[in-house]
Formats: structure tokens, sequence, C-alpha cells
């Protein structure tokens, strides 16, 4: 369902998802609506073939296959909305939530975390933290005879 005003979903700078790789599955919602809600194919499914697109290069095809192989069914990605009473809000809720799934998954790893040790004086300023604490609890205790 290709609109004329929406090129495609934009998911990154230099990503665009075409809008002929977008699918559209339409269904009554089960949340708020009244007497609307038994009549409205308000819920939205939206489906994009992450495996077969044409949008991404081999590297971030790999990447995001591997990052959201929980959530494919066949190399397809589902996002389903229902939050809202009207479909065009659902819809758009669905569109900005495939792409910041998207995004997600195709943002490069963090790097890897340096071992450290602490410093000299965190361990002093510990140990005597610890001893404080020690003394402000022995303060209490009941007098020995």
């Amino acid at each position: 369902m290709a609109t004329a005003h929406r090129p495609g979903l934009r998911v990154t700078a230099g990503i665009t998802i075409p809008e002929s790789e977008l699918s559209w599955r339409f269904s009554r919602s089960s949340g708020p609506g009244g007497q609307g809600v038994n009549t409205a194919d308000s819920r939205v499914e939206l489906s994009w073939d992450a495996a077969g697109s044409t949008a991404l290069s081999p590297l971030q095809r790999e990447r995001l296959l591997d990052r959201l192989s929980g959530r494919l069914v066949g190399g397809v990605l589902t996002i389903a909305a229902s939050e809202h009473r009207a479909q065009l809000r659902n819809r758009n809720a669905a569109r900005a939530r495939l792409a910041a799934v998207v995004a997600d998954a195709l943002r490069p790893p963090s790097p890897a975390r340096r071992p450290t040790t602490p410093s000299r004086g965190a361990k002093e300023r510990r140990l005597k933290a610890k001893q404080r604490r020690t003394d402000v609890k022995r303060l209490r205790r009941p007098p020995t005879d």
C-alpha cells in the first residue's frame, strides 16, 4: 500500500526501507473504543521481510538477522500496534516502532569494557568508612563488665 507522500520508512540517515517492502494487515483491536471497537479494524500489523530486503547491505543484513533472530519468523519482522483508537495513529506507531527496532539492531556494537582495578586511595577510603561504621556499632553495644 504505497502512498505518494511517503517514499519509504527512514530508519537512519543512510537507510530507508522502501514502502513496497512493507506489508500491512488490519484487524479488530481489543483496546478502548466503546461500541466502535466491534466494527473498526484499528489494530495494525506491519511486516517487513528483513532477510530479502534491498535496503540493507550484506553486513547490515547479517547483523540485523543475528540480533533479531528471536523476533523474526522466516526472516520477516512483524510489529503490532493497537494502543490507539484510530487506525491512522496505530499505523504511525507501528512505523515508528519498526524504525526504532531496526535502528537499534543495526547500531554497531559498543567497545569492550577495559577492566580496571580500584585505586589505592579508593581502597583506603572504603576501609576507613568500614572502620567508622564498626566504631559506631561498637559504641551502641551495652558496656561489658
